[in-house]
């Protein structure tokens, strides 16, 4: 393992001398970056992976290192992955024997995917950290560059009794969890149906109305029908619609990053889909630009659409299908 321990900066301060940039953008001072973000650089077969924290610890293998003077590391936004990327480079002694369990944490927030129950429960404690309601940190930084920093520095101080211990943090994560539980329950018992179109990588997620369960995504985002994890968990496809009385239609975060596992299919421009489901429907339809983390389509206001779910679905099948690749993270840069 090559000598690494690179000391966290703030984004900012880290971009006035050589740094280290993990699942961001890097500084006009970067000299690598490991980061699955849109427009990343090439790197090394052996460093490309689906996380950036995954790239961390493979960094941490490379017998060749590639930061040169670099001593510190940065990112520029607070979530799982950059965290654990952050605690690899800046802790690698302490960070090498968790390898599994941290990289399960980072796929928990970012893909909303886990293997251990307890990473799924640390990247929901990840999170609360994030809610200045909920946070055991204390009051933050109200700008935003001031507020990452603090973010990175308290959460790094406590990570390994995280992972070390989760149920210390039970208060902060059994609420969610129990919504995960129930979600979960319900697929299995069919409660929540789920029927796929893998022609068109698109998922149809109906709730009964009346049945809602949360969960949280990256650093503190709140995602309302089912729990993310419980649906990513039993389904690959990164096109999904969830019908509960109304629709959203969203593509998963799989489809934004440079995904390598295993072949993605691109979004599409929503835009078009909208147009055509307002001039079918007694109500609007607004979707977001194409470029965000998850971009949703959904009718406009609480009245809800009248159309019905077979034909929702269809036309949004029909619009997968037959229009161009309206994104591609492997040559579009990031935000």
């Amino acid at each position: 393992m090559p000598v690494v321990h690179l000391a966290f900066r703030p984004y900012a301060e880290a971009s006035e001398e050589p740094n280290v940039v993990v699942d961001g953008s890097p500084t006009a001072n970067t000299v690598l970056t490991l980061s699955h973000w849109p427009g990343s650089s090439d790197l090394p077969v052996d460093l490309q992976a689906d996380l950036s924290a995954q790239m961390a610890f493979r960094y941490l293998d490379r017998a060749e290192p590639l930061h040169g003077d670099a001593a510190v590391v940065s990112n520029n936004h607070f979530d799982q992955d950059g965290l654990v990327s952050i605690f690899a480079l800046a802790h690698p002694e302490e960070a090498m024997p968790r390898r599994p369990f941290l990289e399960d944490l980072a796929a928990a927030g970012d893909f909303a995917t886990f293997r251990d129950r307890d990473a799924a429960r640390a990247s929901m404690v990840v999170s609360a950290f994030t809610d200045a309601d909920r946070s055991p940190l204390g009051r933050s930084p109200a700008e935003s560059d001031d507020r990452t920093a603090w973010l990175y520095t308290e959460a790094l101080g406590r990570l390994i009794e995280l992972v070390d211990d989760v149920e210390r943090y039970r208060h902060l994560w059994a609420a969610e969890d129990a919504h995960l539980a129930e979600s979960e329950a319900a697929i299995a018992d069919g409660t929540v149906r789920i029927a796929e179109r893998p022609d068109v990588d698109l998922a149809v997620v109906t709730v009964p109305e009346g049945r809602h369960w949360w969960g949280h995504r990256f650093g503190g985002r709140r995602y309302d029908g089912v729990h993310p994890m419980a649906l990513h968990n039993v389904t690959s496809c990164t096109a999904l619609l969830l019908v509960d009385g109304s629709y959203r239609f969203t593509y998963r975060y799989e489809t934004w990053v440079q995904y390598r596992s295993r072949p993605v299919r691109p979004r599409v421009d929503l835009g078009p889909l909208a147009a055509a489901l307002t001039a079918a429907d007694t109500v609007g339809w607004v979707n977001d630009p194409i470029g965000e983390l998850t971009p949703e389509l959904a009718p406009v206001g609480a009245a809800g659409s009248s159309l019905a779910p077979d034909i929702v679905t269809e036309m949004i099948a029909q619009h997968l299908r037959t229009s161009p690749a309206a994104f591609d993270p492997f040559t579009t840069g990031a935000r």
